[in-house]
C-alpha cells in the first residue's frame, strides 16, 4: 500500500471514479436542473446528470442531515404499555462536490447535536455518509469565509478534498472512509509532484486576494465580548425584517427545531421534529398570546448574538461560515454582515 494522503485525479477519470461511487452509496451531489437552480440532489445516471461544480448549490447540507420535518420515532400503546419503533436506518451515502463552508457547517452540526447528548438520529446519518469537499478557487460573490476561517480550502474535516488545478485535482484525504477509498481505487489516481504542489499553492492564495468584501468576524465577536450592542442598531435591523425566516432556511448551521407528539389513532402516532428559527415571531410566543421580545426592536438579537457573541464564548468560533446565502435570500438587506458592519463602526459607549 502506498502513501495515499495526496494524489492527483485526472479530470478524465473524475466521472469514471464517479461511476465506482454511485455503485458503492446513494451518490449526492450538485445538480443543476432545469430551471438552471444548482441544488444537491442525488445522481442517477452520471453520463445525462448535470453535475454542476461551477456554482454554488442554493441549498447547504443541512436538509440531509437535519431534514426539514422528520419522524423521530413512532409509538403505540397496547394495554397502556408503550413500545416504541425507531426510524428506518440511514443509507450509506456518498456527498460530492461540497464547499468548504458547507462542511465546516456539517463540522459545527456535530458539536451542537453530540451535547449534552448524542442525537442518535443525526448520529446515524453522520456515520453512513462520506464528505467530498471541493475547494474554491474563485469566492462567490456575496462569499467571505476567508473571514470565519471556513475556507476557501480546508485543513480537515473532510473524507476527500479537491482542489481543481486545471486539467486535474489535486487530492487530500482524510481520515478513515476517505483514505479508505483511494485504497481501494488508486489505479485512478497518481502521485503528486512537485509542480501540482506549486499549483495548488499558486491557487490557493490568488483565491484568498480574491474575496471582495471585507468583513471583520473575528473583530465584531470580540467587541460582543466586551460591550453591548446599541438599541439603534437593533431597531434598525428589526425595522428591516419581515419575519420571512428565509436567513434560517438557508443558513447551514442555524439548527433550532420542535418536536411534537402526532397521534394517528387511539393506540398510535408519531414524535415529529420540524425546523424552527430564533427570527420567527412565533418562536417566543407563549401559549396565553404574550411575546417577551419586542419584535420592533430585537426581531434579529437572537440570531446575531447567538452567532457572534455566544457561540464565540462557547467555542471559540463563530457559528458563522461565511457561505453568503443569507446576503442573497434578505431582501430587507439586514444580513449579519450588516450587522457586523453596524456593529464594529459603533463607537464605545
Amino acid at each position: 500500500m502506498i502513501d495515499l494522503k495526496e494524489l492527483i485525479l485526472s479530470k478524465d477519470n473524475l466521472y469514471p471514479l464517479l461511476r465506482k461511487l454511485r455503485k458503492e452509496a446513494r451518490l449526492i451531489a450538485p445538480v443543476k436542473n432545469e430551471h438552471g437552480d444548482t441544488l444537491f440532489r442525488p445522481v442517477g445516471d452520471i453520463d445525462t446528470t448535470d453535475i454542476d461544480l461551477e456554482n454554488q448549490p442554493q441549498e447547504s447540507l443541512k436538509p440531509f442531515f437535519l431534514p426539514q420535518q422528520e419522524t423521530l420515532t413512532g409509538y403505540t400503546i397496547n394495554k397502556g404499555e408503550y413500545s416504541f419503533s425507531p426510524p428506518p436506518p440511514a443509507k450509506n451515502t456518498i456527498f460530492f462536490g461540497v464547499r468548504s463552508c458547507d462542511l465546516t457547517a456539517l463540522l459545527y452540526m456535530d458539536l451542537i447535536f453530540s451535547k449534552p447528548f448524542k442525537d442518535a438520529t443525526y448520529f446515524d446519518r453522520r456515520n453512513h455518509s462520506l464528505i467530498i469537499t471541493l475547494g474554491c478557487n474563485q469566492p462567490f460573490a456575496n462569499c467571505f469565509c476567508e473571514a470565519t476561517g471556513s475556507g476557501p480550502y480546508l485543513e480537515y474535516g473532510y473524507g476527500l478534498q479537491f482542489i481543481d488545478i486545471g486539467d486535474r485535482y489535486y487530492v487530500s484525504a482524510g481520515r478513515g472512509k476517505g483514505a479508505d477509498l483511494l485504497n481501494k481505487w488508486s489505479y485512478f489516481f497518481r502521485e503528486v509532484e512537485e509542480e501540482d504542489q506549486n499549483r495548488r499553492y499558486q491557487l490557493f492564495l490568488e483565491a484568498r486576494g480574491q474575496f471582495t468584501r471585507n468583513i471583520q468576524v473575528p473583530h465584531a465577536c470580540r467587541k460582543l465580548q466586551q460591550e453591548p450592542v446599541a438599541e439603534a442598531i437593533w431597531e434598525k435591523l428589526s425595522s428591516r425584517c419581515y419575519d420571512c425566516g428565509g436567513c434560517a432556511y438557508v443558513c447551514p448551521t442555524c439548527t433550532c427545531f420542535s418536536v411534537d407528539d402526532k397521534p394517528q389513532d387511539n393506540n398510535s402516532g408519531i414524535r415529529v421534529r420540524s425546523w424552527d428559527a430564533c427570527t420567527s415571531s412565533g418562536f417566543t410566543r407563549m401559549t396565553g398570546g404574550h411575546n417577551p421580545v419586542d419584535r420592533t426592536r430585537h426581531a434579529l438579537k437572537r440570531r446575531f448574538l447567538h452567532k457572534l457573541k455566544h457561540d464565540f464564548a462557547s467555542h471559540g468560533k463563530a457559528s458563522c461560515t461565511g457561505c453568503g446565502r443569507c446576503i442573497d435570500i434578505c431582501f430587507g438587506g439586514v444580513d449579519i454582515t450588516t450587522f457586523i458592519e453596524l456593529f464594529t463602526q459603533q463607537e464605545k459607549p
